[in-house]
């Protein structure tokens, strides 16, 4: 019986996303060897833990929360990417467990945290460190509810993209300047797509539950253009990249391979598929997209080390 809990916990917590916060500690720990030409292998296995732990944690507290406003319940299209583990709904997890390991989650990220802290004795990394752990927990907790606010997919952009690659940087580092800037926005714009991608099939239960995401506050057809246009703004930036330094170019130039994958995001991101129940593809496509951009980025600033 315990066995099976914990499997559940550990499933609830969707593991198999948890990469999408560990891609961004690659971006900038690579770039910080790339700039520095030395690695904290401690304080990335530390970052690495923390914010994995820190998105598990999220995962649950957000499962909860859509449970008690009644998201998860009248959703009636959820797909592996969307609309919660389930697990609650499904009977396998009560909420007050659901919420209980969560927090769970949450301190060992605290923990992992304070331990990086204590290290570098670096108030911008506490002040990260507190600002994500927030942002995790009230994305749909109230009384903030983020997620429900229309703030959602920018929160998402600066927890998981914009944030953890200037922290990594930091940690390997120790400076603050704009390196990161350019392949931050990159990653912030990869995972801000995945979010958005991902409400279009809950638009209608979002809508029940008055969650104000963009696709329920400018509609399908709008939501389409914000993700096209969202993803040509990463590949301009990619060519700023090339530009702005050579310490930057390889990545820039490793990112520009992705644009078969983009141009297919593209094709599935279509007004018919997207609200076809059961179909995920163009979902399916944009966590590829995230994963192979964050990697090529990492790969260029190993190539440039």
């Amino acid at each position: 019986m315990q066995r099976r809990f914990g499997t559940c916990v550990f499933l609830a917590s969707r593991p198999k996303f948890l990469a999408a916060s560990a891609a961004p500690v690659l971006v900038g720990s690579a770039l910080g060897y790339a700039a520095q030409g030395q690695f904290h292998t401690l304080l990335f296995c530390l970052a690495l833990f923390s914010i994995m732990a820190l998105h598990a944690g999220a995962n649950m507290a957000n499962d909860y929360f859509d449970h008690i406003s009644g998201n998860d319940w009248v959703n009636k299209n959820p797909t592996p990417f969307s609309g919660g583990s389930r697990y609650i709904q499904e009977g396998l997890l009560s909420p007050r467990a659901t919420l209980a390991a969560a927090l769970v989650a949450l301190v060992f990220a605290a923990i992992a945290g304070l331990v990086i802290v204590l290290l570098t004795r670096s108030v911008f990394i506490l002040l990260l460190g507190l600002a994500g752990m927030s942002g995790g927990f009230f994305y749909t907790a109230p009384p903030l509810k983020l997620g429900y606010r229309s703030t959602g997919e920018v929160l998402i952009g600066l927890l998981f993209g914009i944030g953890p690659v200037y922290g990594s940087y930091y940690l390997q580092t120790a400076t603050l300047n704009l390196t990161p800037l350019l392949p931050a926005l990159i990653v912030a714009v990869l995972i801000f797509l995945v979010i958005l991608v991902n409400e279009f099939a809950d638009v209608d239960a979002d809508r029940a539950a008055n969650k104000r995401t963009l696709v329920v506050c400018f509609g399908v057809r709008a939501g389409i253009w914000i993700y096209r246009v969202a993803l040509i703004v990463a590949y301009g930036i990619a060519v700023a990249q090339v530009i702005a330094s050579p310490l930057l170019a390889a990545a820039g130039w490793f990112y520009l391979l992705t644009l078969p994958l983009a141009a297919l995001a593209i094709r599935a991101v279509n007004s018919s598929d997207l609200t076809t129940h059961g179909q995920y593809l163009a979902s399916q496509i944009t966590v590829l997209l995230h994963s192979i951009g964050c990697l090529a980025l990492a790969a260029g600033f190993l190539v440039a080390a």
